[in-house]
C-alpha cells in the first residue's frame, strides 16, 4: 500500500495487522479520487472506519487541509500514527480512538463540518444510509458535500433524504457509491 498521488505520493502506508480491517486497495484508492477531485483546494476531510489511514491520507496529499481520522480499534490507531508519520505533517490530522457513532456526535457537539467523508466500514456492517442520516440530523456537513462509501456489491440505496447518489463504481466485489449532500 503506498499514497498513490499528490504532496506524499509514493510514500508507503503499513497494513493493520491481523485480519479485522480490509485496507482499500491501491487501484480503488485511484478510482475514486479520480473520480472526485483529483485535487483539492483545502476543506476538511472525514475517515471514518480509518483502518490505515490510507484514504484520508490521501485526500491531504491531495489538498484537502484538515483529516480527522477516526477508527475504534487499538492496532488500527497505532497504524494510522505510524502512517500519518510518512507525511511529516501530523498538524493535519487529527486521529480519534472511537467507535463511528461516537465520533459523530463530538463533531456534532464541536460543530466540526466536512466536505468529503470518506465511509469504509466493515462489510459486515454496511449502514452507509443510517450514517448519511446521521450527519444530515447532525449537520456534520457543508452544502456540496461529497460523501465516498465503499461496500460489497450487494447493497441497494433507496431515496435518502439530503443527499444526491451521483456515481457507482464496481471493483471486482468492491462497489463505490458517491453521494453529494444537497441540503
Amino acid at each position: 500500500m503506498r499514497i498513490v498521488a499528490g504532496e506524499y505520493s509514493g510514500r508507503r502506508l503499513k497494513p493493520v495487522p491481523g485480519r479485522k480491517t480490509r485496507p482499500t486497495t491501491d487501484k480503488v484508492k485511484e478510482a475514486i479520487f479520480n473520480i472526485i477531485g483529483p485535487y483539492f483546494e483545502g476543506g476538511t476531510a472525514l475517515d471514518l472506519y480509518a483502518g490505515t489511514g490510507g484514504l484520508g491520507i490521501e485526500a491531504v496529499s491531495r489538498g484537502i487541509a484538515k483529516a480527522y481520522l477516526v477508527d475504534r480499534q487499538y492496532a488500527a490507531i497505532k497504524t494510522i500514527e505510524a502512517n500519518v508519520s510518512v507525511t511529516k505533517a501530523p498538524e493535519k490530522f487529527d486521529i480519534i480512538k472511537s467507535p463511528a457513532n461516537r465520533a459523530l456526535v463530538k463533531f456534532s457537539e464541536d460543530q466540526i463540518k466536512f466536505d468529503l467523508v470518506l465511509l469504509d466500514p466493515p462489510y459486515r456492517e454496511q449502514q452507509i444510509v443510517k450514517l448519511l442520516g446521521q450527519f444530515h440530523e447532525q449537520v456534520l456537513l457543508h452544502p456540496g458535500a461529497l460523501i465516498v462509501a465503499e461496500t460489497d456489491v450487494t447493497v441497494l440505496y433507496p431515496e435518502i433524504t439530503g443527499f444526491s447518489l451521483i456515481g457507482q463504481h464496481q471493483y471486482g466485489i468492491t462497489e463505490v457509491s458517491i453521494f453529494k449532500y444537497t441540503s
